[in-house]
């Protein structure tokens, strides 16, 4: 029909693919760095968390186990 626009779709990456890598790397990251070799207690599960979120900082040295 002419005056309609073609359908469009985004070519490459969606953000939820980007999202599910970085979390992906940052489960790696923190598993090296021995966050989630003791999750018994909330605490570790707490630093286990924040270290797959925040997993650039470990290559920083920032601890993120919390006390």
């Amino acid at each position: 029909m002419p005056g309609y626009a073609g359908t469009y779709s985004r070519p490459g990456i969606g953000v939820s693919w980007l999202l599910v890598l970085y979390l992906v790397v940052g489960a790696i990251v923190a598993t090296t760095h021995h966050y989630w070799s003791n999750y018994h207690t909330l605490n570790a599960v707490a630093s286990g968390v924040l270290a797959t979120i925040l997993w650039p900082l470990l290559f920083l040295g920032i601890n993120l186990h919390i006390h």
